[in-house]
C-alpha cells in the first residue's frame, strides 16, 4: 500500500492514501528543510552527534545530473549507486518543484496578504521551497529555481564533489568533507523537521497560516517509506551505512519531533522577550478550527485540568512517546503523563510557565535510554497496541493525534509484517482521520476500537 501525501492539496485533506499491492515510491510531501545551517546536538545510540555546519560551497543539481554522474535513465548494473537519483529527483520528487510552488496564484495570493514583493523572493518562502543559502555559498551552476536539490539534503558538495567518485573513498570520508550523514536516522529528522515543523531561523508562523499556508504534519517513517527512492538498502549499503528499522525510523522521528518542538517554545519564535502572548501556530490548530456546534471538548482533557475553550499546546508526538515509555520503561510513563500535563496547563497559564514545563518535559527526556535501545517484534507489536488502547478509550479523539495515531499504526504494522490481515481496519482507520474537515471523533475512536479487536 502507497501512502501518499499530497503535495498541493485542497486544506481539508491530509493526505491521498491509495490502495496498492506495495509501498511503490511516489510520496507526495509539502515542504522540506533546505539545509542543515546550524551545528545541532543529536542524540543517536546514547551518544552526541553534532550536525556538520554547512558553509560549503552549493553547486546545484546541475553539478550532479549528467549522464556520467546521477543522470543516467536506468539503474546502473555494475554500480553500488544507482547513478539516475537525478532523474528520480527531477521526474518524481516533488521536492524538485517546490520552488514552482511559489510562482502559483495562491503563493502569489498569500504573498500579498503577508506584504511581500513575491513569495518566490521572499527568504521566508525560499528558505524550504528551495536551497536558500546566502549569495557566497552559491556555485557557478546553482539555481534557486531548481528547488529543493541534491545539497539541499546531503549538504554542500564542494569539498566532495570530486573525492566521492573515487573508488577508494569512503562514506566517512565524504562526511569529513561536509556530506550530511542522512542515513543516520536522528540527523535525517532533523532535516526534515527544519522545515517540516522549524527552525530557530524559520517558522510557519500562525500569520503565514493565516495568509494561507496548510498546516504542518510529519511522521519521519511514513514520510521516507513515501519518497521516491534513489538508494537500495542491500548488503552493501548496510555495510557502508547501516539500516535502521521502521521502528527505530518512527521512534527517531516521534523523539525528534517532541524535541524540536520544546526546543522552539525556548526561542523568541515562541514568544518575543518579555512578551505576553505565545504565537498561535504553537497551539493545536483543531482545538479552534472546527464547527462551532461540534464540541470537542474531551474527558481526558478534563482529567489534565484543562479548561474549556482554552488553547491547547501541540502534544500528539507525546502520545506517541507515551506508547513507547508503557512499554519500554512502564516505570517511567506516569512520569511523563506528568510533564504533558504541565506543559498543557502551563500553555494555558502564561508564556513563563509554559517555558519553563517544556525545559523541565525536554531535560527528562534527553536523559532517557529508552528512547534508542534496542526492541524485538513483540515489543513493537506491544507498542503499537498501546496506540490502538489510547485511541480506543477515546483519549486520541483530537485529530493531530488521530494523525499521528494512524500514521504510527500504519508504519509498525509494515514493520510487523502483518498488514495484509490488517487492512481493512487499516483503510476504515484512515477513512475517519484523512480529512480535518470532515473529521468525526466518534469514528475514529470506533475505528480505533474495530483495529483492536483484529489486533
Amino acid at each position: 500500500m502507497n501512502r501518499a501525501i499530497v503535495w498541493e492539496r485542497p486544506p481539508a485533506v491530509l493526505w491521498e492514501r491509495p490502495l496498492a499491492a506495495n509501498r511503490a515510491p511516489g510520496a507526495r510531501i509539502a515542504i522540506w528543510r533546505s539545509l542543515l545551517r546550524n551545528g545541532v546536538m543529536l542524540a543517536w545510540a546514547g551518544a552526541a552527534v553534532a550536525a556538520p555546519l554547512d558553509d560549503k560551497q552549493h553547486l546545484g543539481v546541475a553539478s550532479c545530473a549528467t549522464g556520467v554522474c546521477h543522470g543516467k535513465l536506468t539503474p546502473q548494473a555494475d554500480s553500488n549507486v544507482w547513478l539516475n537519483e537525478y532523474r528520480i529527483w527531477s521526474t518524481d520528487d516533488r521536492h524538485a518543484r517546490a520552488y514552482q510552488t511559489l510562482l502559483s496564484d495562491e503563493s502569489k495570493r498569500m504573498a500579498a496578504k503577508l506584504g511581500l514583493p513575491s513569495a518566490h523572493t521572499a527568504d521566508i518562502c525560499l528558505d524550504c521551497h528551495a536551497d536558500n543559502v546566502p549569495a557566497e555559498q552559491r556555485g557557478p551552476k546553482f539555481q534557486l529555481s531548481d528547488g529543493v536539490g541534491c545539497e539541499a539534503c546531503h549538504g554542500g558538495a564542494e569539498l566532495w564533489i570530486e573525492s566521492h567518485t573515487d573508488p577508494a573513498a569512503t562514506h566517512q570520508d565524504n562526511l569529513s568533507r561536509g556530506m550530511l550523514a542522512t542515513e543516520n536516522i536522528d540527523v535525517r529528522a532533523e532535516v526534515c523537521l527544519s522545515c517540516h515543523l522549524g527552525t530557530r531561523d524559520q517558522f510557519a508562523t500562525h500569520r503565514i497560516m493565516g495568509a494561507g499556508h496548510p498546516r504542518l504534519s510529519f511522521e519521519l517513517e511514513a514520510y521516507s517509506a513515501n519518497q521516491p527512492a534513489h538508494y537500495q538498502v542491500d548488503d552493501d549499503y548496510r555495510a557502508r551505512k547501516g539500516a535502521p528499522s521502521g521502528f527505530e525510523v518512527w521512534r527517531a522521528g516521534q523523539v525528534q519531533s517532541v524535541r524540536r518542538y520544546l526546543d522552539l517554545m525556548a526561542s523568541d519564535l515562541f514568544a518575543p522577550a518579555g512578551g505576553e502572548l505565545a504565537d498561535f501556530a504553537f497551539f493545536d490548530c483543531h482545538s479552534c478550527h472546527h464547527p462551532m456546534d461540534d464540541v470537542r471538548w474531551s474527558e481526558l482533557r478534563r482529567r489534565q485540568g484543562l479548561e474549556p475553550g482554552g488553547l491547547r499546546l501541540q502534544d500528539q508526538h507525546l502520545f506517541m512517546l507515551a506508547a513507547v515509555a508503557g512499554v519500554l520503561a512502564p516505570d517511567e510513563r506516569e512520569r511523563l503523563r506528568e510533564l504533558q500535563v504541565a506543559l498543557l496547563r502551563g500553555g494555558q497559564q502564561s508564556v513563563a510557565r509554559a517555558r519553563a514545563a517544556a525545559a523541565a518535559l525536554n531535560e527528562w527526556l534527553a536523559a532517557r535510554d529508552w528512547t534508542t535501545r534496542a526492541v524485538g517484534r513483540e515489543q513493537v507489536a506491544a507498542v503499537r497496541r498501546a496506540i490502538v488502547e489510547m485511541g480506543a478509550r477515546g483519549e486520541l479523539t483530537d485529530f493531530a493525534a488521530a494523525e499521528q495515531a494512524f500514521l504510527g499504526i500504519e508504519s509498525l504494522t509494515f514493520f510487523l509484517g502483518d498488514h495484509e490481515r490488517l487492512q481493512r481496519a487499516l483503510d476504515a482507520l484512515f477513512e475517519a482521520v484523512q480529512s480535518d474537515r470532515d473529521y468525526d471523533p466518534d469514528a475514529a475512536r470506533q475505528a480505533m476500537q474495530r483495529l483492536g479487536r483484529e489486533l
